[in-house]
């Protein structure tokens, strides 16, 4: 089964989201944790929590895990103190509140080391992650694969592994893959797929990988850009992610759009990604 859902705004409540995502097809979804650059997080209502749950229960077909998405602006490896303890501060309210959805994914990017150097931005984000990870917590917190732009961490394989050699918890922590990403980042996964991923599981371990976002990108293969266009309207183009999104390796994963659509957009990319 083909796990497919797109980012929906969190805005109108957890139930409102999970009813839109039905409408569209989908079976899974992303959403925002907070406002997209940061601030304080809209308060949790309990029973909207609750009612999302009773909806995917209580839905035909089984949805994958959900994956909650923390705030861009959000930065763990930054050179200055306020903007890493404004990341801890977020991250760790943020998983205090996933617990009203449990056993779900929360997706962050990594940071960007800003001139310090990589093992600096590496020691700093695991850190900040074992400092508030929990024993308790039912949710999974995944690392997002860079397109390595500027001095982003996770631009390469072996930057997310170090990252997770350096996790206490480390049945808490995965990660997900962005076809945008990896990409601008160099990888092939237009003409060698299957080299990108016996390459990251020799480097993380494909036990790691748990969720996927699906994005065309505007830009060549190692352009480190990061600029995500529609489904066969980039350079990665429809065939090239069809054949992603179908791989034995990659069954069962929620695939999440991040394409520049809105609802009918996103309606339109999932009937198509079906039909391959």
């Amino acid at each position: 089964m083909l796990y497919i859902g797109y980012h929906l705004s969190s805005v109108n409540g957890f139930e409102a989201m999970g009813k839109e995502a039905l409408l569209a097809g989908a079976n899974t979804f992303a959403f925002f944790t907070r406002n997209p650059r940061g601030g304080k997080a809209k308060d949790i209502d309990p029973d909207d929590a609750k009612a999302l749950i009773s909806l995917i229960f209580d839905n035909d077909s089984p949805f994958a895990p959900l994956v909650a998405h923390a705030p861009y602006t959000l930065n763990p490896c930054s050179d200055k103190a306020n903007v890493r303890e404004f990341a801890h501060m977020c991250m760790s309210d943020d998983l205090q509140r996933m617990e009203y959805l449990p056993g779900n994914y929360y997706n962050f990017h990594p940071g960007s080391h800003v001139g310090q150097g990589v093992e600096a931005g590496i020691r700093m984000i695991t850190d900040l992650l074992n400092d508030i990870m929990t024993p308790e917590q039912t949710t999974t917190v995944l690392l997002e694969t860079m397109s390595g732009k500027g001095s982003e961490v996770g631009g390469r394989f072996e930057e997310l592994a170090r990252i997770i050699d350096g996790i206490k918890l480390k049945d808490k922590i995965g990660i997900c893959m962005d076809t945008c990403h990896v990409h601008d980042a160099g990888y092939d996964i237009i003409g060698d797929l299957d080299r990108v991923l016996d390459e990251f599981d020799r480097i993380v371990g494909l036990d790691k990988l748990k969720a996927l976002h699906i994005n065309d990108s505007k830009n060549p293969i190692g352009s480190h850009k990061d600029r995500h266009a529609c489904i066969g309207e980039g350079t990665i183009g429809l065939d090239a992610i069809g054949r992603f999104i179908n791989h034995p390796k990659l069954a069962g994963l929620p695939c999440i759009l991040e394409t520049p659509n809105e609802f009918e957009g996103y309606k339109r990319e999932i009937e198509m990604l079906r039909s391959y």
